[in-house]
């Protein structure tokens, strides 16, 4: 018997779930049989360990080191446990006034989970694990949102977090997102997901765990939290709505939760906020892991939206908010005034939009005066830098981050942050993390306003493009099947830089591998040309892509140079493009 096939047999025979103990005999025997198909199979499940890292873990679901499950978990959550065990014990975090948790006491934990194949399985036997390694441990009551559990963290004065979840990958997966907070992390990142070193220092501990017969798990002993916890985060969102500045509640919303575990509790914030005409979209209305009506379960996918915005159109809607599935970010279509049709808008809008909507909500308080910290506002370096316009024109601080919410959430002072990929943070002392439930609440919010205005959420759009110059964005994403492949895109452009993108000359050229005062070291290039159009370029960190960020910068001085603006901004972005085709070899 050759090793791939010795080793799978090891493998069933330590497997706890006799589904994917069973099919992964099954392979073995049509391996052994020869049969090509399954001895690919068999490889690409058992070609190395899956890794843990700043995302945590996610896969296919499936048997083998490389996949999700429950032996995978298992050790996740006894190395989780170890790290928890040794941070609180050893008294990592010396500056803990602000946890209410016992110095010396055990470590408290909560576990959440969606409604994904085997997530609530994963939540549970998570839980065991941990209640057997001495870890004080609460199990979401059900299947919920992500925010939800980023909140409990927080709320429940808990040193760590686990968030079962795949968020808006294929049905297929499901992976394994971490949270510190309490005695395990410094102030800045309690509520937040993990940041190097957290990361290698828990890769470290799953790698010291046997193997699956020598994991403890407990028959017993962990709680299980109350329904009140869902509302205790539901009356904590609600209260965000600013019903003295903003009263407008007249809107006729159209809202999905795409198959997700969002839907009860978005309708249930926006009805408790006062927005009652809130229609859900029935065939995606209900959690569902198999995301039948959509190919893929992100809003950013060309056609996800396609039921929503024929249930807008047919019930003459004037918005469209879509959730992904763990409901941690939110996307928003409305019908366009110049061409009457329903669009999606980009990340970047909404971020602009509900960065301008919090200057309103804050006015007068957004700056800096002797008694009180300064107010920041804050994005991923990829996303747009209207924001940092908008901040600076309230007087207020602007910083700029590596991309995902475990460094926008670190910001301190942190009041509002967003991130292109429709991840917003309206209410950091809520959540430290994006959240779409609470953006969503926001941007029916600012939508009613200016529909009481007599205006719409591109009008508003178009308000800000004449105090800061027309801002357009546009991304090319290339997929690989082999991961060298980025690295060899990456070496192109390094070893040989694009002279000028668009017909502009390239002026500033930073390598994001080497670092900034600003910024820690990553994997990615910026461009800025001499008419300020900006091109990042960088390795995705979740998929098999080398994605290219591209936005350029219109002045338009009055209304009627808008059309204008647009079509100039959409040319400029067309040759950009096709210069960044051309700088990789395409």
């Amino acid at each position: 018997m050759d090793q791939l096939i010795s080793a799978a047999r090891v493998w069933a025979r330590q497997d706890p779930d006799p589904v994917t103990a069973a099919s992964l005999d099954e392979l073995a025997d049509q391996a052994a049989e020869g049969i090509p198909a399954a001895r690919q199979q068999l490889e690409d499940s058992f070609n190395g360990t899956l890794q843990f890292g700043t995302a945590g873990l996610r896969a296919a679901l499936g048997p083998g080191p490389n996949r999700m499950n429950r032996v995978v978990v298992r050790r996740a959550a006894a190395g989780f446990a170890a790290f928890l065990n040794d941070a609180v014990s050893n008294n990592a975090v010396s500056n803990n006034a602000a946890s209410a948790a016992a110095p010396g006491s055990r470590p408290r934990v909560v576990v959440g989970y969606d409604a994904r194949y085997n997530s609530d399985v994963f939540a549970a036997e998570s839980a065991a694990v941990f209640t057997a390694a001495g870890i004080e441990t609460f199990l979401m009551p059900s299947a919920l949102p992500t925010p939800l559990l980023a909140y409990a963290v927080r709320a429940l004065d808990c040193d760590g977090g686990v968030m079962v979840t795949a968020s808006h990958n294929p049905p297929q997966d499901n992976g394994y997102k971490v949270y510190l907070g309490g005695r395990a992390v410094e102030e800045s990142g309690r509520g937040a997901q993990i940041v190097t070193p957290y990361d290698a220092r828990i890769a470290e501990c799953i790698e010291a765990v046997g193997g699956p017969d020598t994991i403890d798990l407990a028959e017993d002993g962990w709680t299980v939290l109350p329904e009140s916890i869902s509302a205790d985060y539901r009356a904590a969102v609600v209260a965000l709505a600013d019903r003295s500045r903003f009263p407008a509640r007249e809107l006729k919303i159209v809202l999905t939760p795409m198959h997700g575990v969002g839907g009860d509790t978005a309708v249930s914030v926006l009805k408790a906020a006062g927005f009652e005409d809130v229609t859900l979209v029935e065939e995606q209305a209900l959690p569902d892991p198999d995301f039948p009506t959509v190919s893929f379960p992100n809003p950013e996918e060309p056609g996800a939206l396609d039921l929503a915005l024929a249930a807008a159109s047919r019930l003459d809607a004037d918005i469209v908010l879509a959730n992904d599935p763990d409901a941690d970010r939110a996307a928003v279509a409305a019908r366009d005034p110049e061409s009457g049709a329903w669009r999606m808008l980009r990340g970047d809008e909404v971020g602009a939009l509900l960065g301008a909507h919090v200057v309103a909500r804050t006015a007068g308080t957004v700056g800096v005066d002797d008694n009180a910290a300064p107010h920041v506002f804050a994005n991923s370096i990829v996303s747009s830098r209207l924001l940092s316009r908008i901040a600076a024109a309230a007087g207020a601080a602007h910083e700029e981050t590596l991309t995902g919410f475990k460094w926008i959430s670190r910001v301190p002072g942190l009041v509002y942050g967003y991130e292109e990929a429709l991840g917003y943070c309206v209410a950091p002392e809520l959540v430290r993390d994006k959240d779409g439930i609470s953006a969503s609440l926001l941007i029916a919010e600012l939508a009613a306003a200016a529909k009481a205005a007599g205006q719409t959420v591109f009008d508003t759009l178009d308000e800000l493009y004449l105090l800061h110059g027309l801002h357009a964005s546009d991304q090319l994403s290339i997929r690989v099947a082999d991961l060298g492949l980025l690295d060899a895109m990456m070496n192109r452009l390094r070893s040989d830089p694009p002279e000028a993108f668009g017909g502009s000359a390239v002026e500033q050229f930073t390598d994001l591998s080497e670092g900034s005062e600003h910024l820690p070291p990553t994997d990615g290039l910026l461009y800025l040309t001499r008419d300020q159009s900006r091109v990042i370029i960088r390795p995705s960190g979740t998929e098999p892509k080398l994605k290219c960020y591209l936005e350029v910068i219109i002045p338009v001085e009055s209304a009627a140079e808008l059309g204008e603006a647009r079509a100039a901004a959409r040319a400029s972005l067309d040759r950009i493009l096709a210069d960044v085709r051309e700088a990789l070899g395409l």
